[in-house]
């Protein structure tokens, strides 16, 4: 997170770009918004399309996205990033106009969470709406996904994707 309080700095089965703000910008577009480095907002707006804001609020007031997803890792340092995030939201550091349609949580490995993490997700369910995405080695490997999980068929609905289509099962 900097000082600002803006946070701080693929789906391989369907090859996409995203769209990032200086290319395709839409104000009906999903912006997805990194709370960190390696929050995989990259993935989900390859995924899903929408906009890779990358590591800053978009400006709705400049043709930019105003609906969006905060993006953080299920580790500790990710969620205090996504905690930091949605604070300065909630103070009112980011621009004007901004729908928050979720927090998109990525799974950091693959397995059960530690306790410790479920509570920190928990707290953040009481805040916001928390979509939790699980571990795909797909995106690790940079392969295809041999089916597509259940999350993100969801989580495509929410943002409004129909990358996947009616058909689509986990």
């Amino acid at each position: 997170m900097t000082t600002s309080g803006r946070p701080a700095e693929q789906d391989r089965s369907r090859p996409r770009r995203p769209r990032t703000a200086a290319r395709g910008r839409s104000r009906e577009d999903v912006g997805w918004v990194k709370a960190h480095g390696g929050s995989g907002a990259t993935s989900l707006a390859e995924a899903l399309g929408g906009v890779d804001v990358g590591a800053r609020w978009p400006e709705p007031a400049r043709g930019e996205p105003y609906r969006i997803a905060l993006v953080g890792r299920t580790s500790a340092s990710g969620l205090r990033s996504v905690s930091q995030a949605l604070g300065a939201l909630k103070d009112g550091k980011a621009p004007q106009g901004l729908e928050l349609l979720s927090v998109v949580l990525v799974a950091d490995a693959p397995g059960r969470l530690p306790l410790t993490l479920l509570r920190h997700i928990r707290v953040l369910r009481s805040v916001a709406r928390v979509h939790r995405v699980p571990w795909i080695p797909a995106w690790r490997t940079d392969s295809r996904m041999s089916h597509i999980p259940r999350q993100l068929v969801t989580l495509a609905r929410l943002v409004g994707s129909d990358v996947f289509g009616e058909g689509a099962v986990s």
